[in-house]
């Protein structure tokens, strides 16, 4: 049984709780509030009952998406004979890349279609069986079950992250006291589930003692990859089983428009010269055109010219799609609301160089520690894939560590755009740490002591950043736009992902070459810093009243 962390205890750090970026600490204002359902004090230290069905929900649901993740890039570049498919490294990142950006896209569409038909409680319901069905469809040895898989992890996932964190949310009353310290519980899962899968998937898929065991009962020990694949699958099962059995404890919660009961009309904003809604629709547009542009050229790769036509004029048309809808749901803006969004954008840009290097971890980083790094620990080995549980323990390490801080600093505690920019300080001090090491590896396998502190400074970055941007954003949003902001500030992950996935293209043999990818990247990330530090005064005239 996990300890209760109250709200104190993670001050502003766990507000909004956070799965590293993706938990939303949203209350739907029109289901069911305390003023309608009986208080539910009878689960774990007086939470709502159903709070431990979603917590072990989601535990399994990050084994199995971690558990990939731990694995996946290892899968497509390992030759033939050792149960890989051997694919060019370029093509390996590219697909590793679009994978990753489409998991944190697809969010956007899934929390619409939740919140606009099925809602919540049944799009996490189906997202999970998608989820399941994409594990195990990897788990045969086929290119078209590969392919089909990571396509169906990207749907289910899209419908089942941004929805399950709703329904924490609608299980507190929005002034309820409990909430903060549910999240932080339901943040734990997430935590706990990305630690524990790297280990279990990467020993099934590359440990030694595992192909042994396979062999000695007559399969092919080069099939172990699809072990762990499947492994994943089964994680996702148990999610699945969890969530159906207790069912009956989230009544009231994630309920379909139709079930809801009526929210209070909220007052209109003041209209102003600034409702015209350009910027928004130029900003929608220019993604979907990114996105579009690398779902073209990851087609065009794998399937020739005519696939990548077809992909840049989906994404082309969800462009025009994006920009009518910003068109018509802030037409209405106030002045002081387009201030506000304008501050969301500023850390919008810098979220996205943030997570382009914080991400490298299952890819460059990964790389290095197969191919430069002598994974060992007194004198015994382990596979590459297990550097993937530091992030989540040390999340779980520091996390009361830096909520303790700020509540200490009080009044002194730093404005959301100086926090942003010490995130960036320390990102930057992690990739440059990989500097000194690539020299060192150009003589022979280094310590493993490198990789953990550089993750370690990463996790210092991220808990600077990733926090007080949900929060920021939350805080800064119109009333009406929180869910549309919320799902800007998770493209501005998926960008990240996209970068830090085709950066890993240029990974090398050649430590020489190494040593200027990442000096390049951290000084690269330095003059973000101070471009940032410098727009801080401004940032903050953006902000209004908002800290």
């Amino acid at each position: 049984m996990l300890p209760v962390q109250s709200a104190g205890s993670l001050g502003n750090l766990n507000k909004f709780a956070i799965e590293r970026h993706w938990i939303m600490d949203t209350t739907i204002k029109t289901e069911a509030t305390l003023d309608e359902v009986k208080r539910d004090t009878s689960g774990i230290a007086g939470h709502p009952r159903g709070l431990m069905v979603l917590f072990f929900t989601e535990f399994w649901e990050r084994f199995s998406f971690y558990g990939l993740r731990a694995i996946l890039m290892y899968y497509m570049i390992k030759p033939v004979t050792e149960g890989g498919v051997a694919f060019p490294q370029n093509k390996a990142s590219l697909i590793f890349a679009t994978y990753a950006m489409s998991v944190y896209l697809l969010a956007l569409p899934g929390g619409f279609i939740a919140d606009r038909f099925l809602g919540a409680k049944l799009a996490v319901l189906v997202g999970g069986a998608i989820i399941a069905t994409g594990h195990f469809s990897m788990a045969f040895p086929s290119m078209p079950s590969f392919y089909a898989g990571l396509v169906l992890i990207a749907i289910g996932t899209g419908f089942l992250k941004p929805n399950i964190s709703v329904m924490v949310g609608g299980l507190y009353g929005e002034n309820d006291s409990r909430r903060d310290s549910g999240f932080s519980i339901f943040y734990s899962g997430i935590n706990l589930g990305a630690f524990v899968s790297p280990l279990v998937c990467g020993f099934l898929a590359q440990t030694a003692s595992f192909q042994h065991f396979l062999s000695s009962v007559g399969i092919d020990p080069k099939t172990s990859w699809h072990w762990g694949f499947g492994a994943a699958g089964v994680g996702m099962t148990f999610g699945l089983i969890t969530y159906l059995s207790f069912r009956g404890r989230l009544a009231h919660v994630g309920l379909k428009p139709r079930e809801r009961i009526p929210a209070q009309t909220e007052a209109q904003p003041v209209k102003h010269l600034y409702s015209v809604p350009l910027v928004g629709v130029l900003i929608g547009t220019s993604i979907c055109a990114f996105v579009g542009t690398a779902l073209g050229g990851l087609l065009g790769s794998l399937f020739g010219s005519s696939a990548a036509l077809v992909g840049a004029l989906i994404l082309g048309s969800a462009g025009g799609l994006c920009g009518a809808i910003t068109m018509k749901v802030t037409k209405t803006l106030s002045h002081g609301d387009w201030l506000r969004i304008g501050a969301i954008f500023v850390f919008f840009l810098f979220s996205i160089i943030f997570w382009g290097v914080y991400e490298q971890a299952p890819t460059t980083l990964s790389l290095f520690a197969d191919k430069f790094t002598r994974n060992e620990v007194f004198g015994k080995g382990f596979p590459p894939s297990y550097y993937q549980t530091l992030q989540a323990v040390f999340v779980i390490i520091l996390s009361p560590v830096f909520g303790w801080i700020w509540i200490r600093l009080g009044r002194r505690e730093p404005s959301s755009p100086a926090k942003f920019s010490y995130g960036l300080f320390f990102i930057a001090l992690s990739i440059l740490l990989m500097v000194p090491a690539s020299m060192l590896a150009a003589s022979g396998p280094v310590s493993p002591i490198w990789l953990v502190a550089v993750y370690f400074i990463s996790v210092v970055g991220e808990l600077c950043l990733s926090p007080v941007g949900l929060s920021t954003v939350t805080k800064l949003a119109p009333a009406r736009l929180v869910g549309i902001m919320m799902g800007v500030w998770f493209v501005s992950i998926a960008l990240g992902d996209f970068i830090a996935g085709f950066m890993s293209r240029f990974f090398s043999a050649d430590t020489a070459i190494l040593v200027r990818l990442f000096g390049l990247t951290g000084v690269a990330v330095l003059i973000a810093m101070a471009i940032l530090a410098l727009m801080t005064p401004g940032v903050r005239r953006l902000m209004g009243r908002v800290h």
